[in-house]
């Protein structure tokens, strides 16, 4: 039983305060980022300027009108000066990330006075039997700290998807300081893993033996957890996001590769395989890959959606990895059940994923050699011609072309007409 004082009246309205006020700030991270290719300079953006302003008039914003929700609903959508209209995005996301961090809260901390630790979303039979942290942290301080530590991850993953939407780009200043955070973290608490690092079933691995050695051996001290894992728990928790880390990345590299392979065009970006590298460093690599399987299986409905309505615009893969991730979080209690025994091969383990690995490509040739023969255009990189000097000069020509007068701009630097061989028709052409 866990002591627990607090009403959660208290605690729900709380946590929505605080993910609107965050969320806020998510909204600057997922304007401010993209610009930047650098962790460092994407970072420093945040605070130089470190007001915000008007994206039209470039004009300072009061304090108040940067209140999340009600400063949007106060304005009617409108900036105070310009009177240019302000996204409705940036209200929504806000208003997200509040229902996002009571839904989290509820789901993650049993509820009431006396509540069990088995209630919380994260139990299962191999969890952390107990929530006390080896630094002397008591459980329900150990539960709120596990809390915020999967709220950093869930506020990456939804600056990631919101950033991979818009720019189809995974910025590394967004997924590679909170997996930093995640390792570090992980080696200093010791208690926030979902599932140990390995498992092992002992009555696979009695007939393993058995199969190449021919002798039976004794029902003795085979277990499924190594023990070296409770005599040492803050470098297993270390293990667990390292592994994670390494095997999440790996997986999405593997599939990448795999993809390029079968269809002869990039599967999927590499800003992917560092999304799921952090989830790793987070969860574990047993978790990270449940969320990339439920990520494939939420991801084929609408491309085929998409598909049907002629809708050409590519769809993304990080955010159905982020809504693949937080279903895993959230629903670990009753998802650990049915891949336990999956988990559990240990040294047969290696067998299914290579068997795995060649069914995807198999499947994916066969996805290829179809489209061609319904007569669909190939996907193969073929690369781009060479681009000559007059791609680039009609190039910059459509930019600076006036479309109200369809004419020439006749503002700017004179060169620039002359290198257009513009500048005698314009002098023709002007008013004398």
């Amino acid at each position: 039983m866990i002591p627990y004082d607090l009403p959660p009246a208290f605690m729900v309205v709380f946590m929505f305060l605080y993910g609107a006020v965050l969320g806020s700030f998510l909204t600057v991270c997922v304007h401010r980022f993209p610009p930047h290719e650098g962790v460092f300079t994407a970072w420093k953006s945040l605070i130089n300027p470190v007001w915000s302003y008007c994206d039209c008039c470039k004009t300072r914003l009061p304090a108040k009108d940067n209140v999340p929700i009600v400063g949007w609903l106060w304005l009617r959508g409108r900036c105070r000066f310009c009177k240019r209209g302000i996204p409705g995005k940036y209200p929504l996301i806000e208003l997200a990330n509040g229902l996002l961090f009571v839904l989290v809260y509820w789901m993650e901390v049993p509820q009431g006075r006396f509540a069990s630790i088995t209630d919380s979303c994260l139990t299962s039979s191999l969890s952390p039997s107990n929530p006390a942290n080896i630094l002397g942290l008591s459980g329900i301080a150990m539960i709120n700290l596990r809390v915020v530590y999967h709220l950093v991850l869930i506020e990456a993953l939804l600056v990631a998807s919101l950033i991979d939407w818009d720019e189809m780009i995974i910025p590394d200043s967004v997924t590679l300081p909170p997996m930093a955070l995640a390792v570090i973290g992980a080696g200093l608490f010791g208690k926030f893993w979902l599932v140990p690092v390995w498992i092992q079933d002992p009555s696979l691995l009695r007939s393993v033996i058995r199969y190449f050695t021919g002798h039976e051996r004794p029902n003795g001290p085979l277990t499924s957890v190594p023990l070296w894992i409770s005599e040492h728990p803050q470098w297993h928790a270390l293990a667990v996001s390292v592994a994670g880390l390494l095997i999440g990345g790996g997986a999405i590299w593997s599939i990448r590769l795999i993809g390029h392979a079968a269809l002869r065009r990039e599967a999927m970006g590499f800003g992917d395989v560092v999304l799921m590298a952090m989830v790793g460093a987070f969860l574990g690599w047993q978790p990270t890959i449940v969320a990339i399987f439920l990520a494939a299986s939420l991801s084929i409905p609408l491309i085929l959606c998409t598909r049907l309505a002629a809708w050409n615009r590519e769809i993304p893969f990080g955010p159905f990895l982020s809504i693949g991730t937080l279903v895993t979080l959230l629903g670990w209690k009753w998802i650990w059940p049915r891949v336990e025994m999956y988990f559990s091969l240990g040294v047969m383990l290696p067998v299914v994923v290579l068997f795995f690995a060649i069914g995807l490509f198999v499947l994916l040739l066969l996805v290829r050699i179809i489209k061609g023969w319904f007569g669909f255009p190939p996907d193969d990189d073929g690369g781009y011609a060479e681009w000559t000097s007059a791609d680039q000069l009609t190039h910059f020509s459509g930019e600076t072309v006036d479309r109200q007068q369809g004419l020439w701009r006749r503002d700017s630097w004179p060169g620039e007409s002359s290198g257009r061989g513009q500048s005698q028709w314009e002098q023709w052409r002007r008013p004398r």
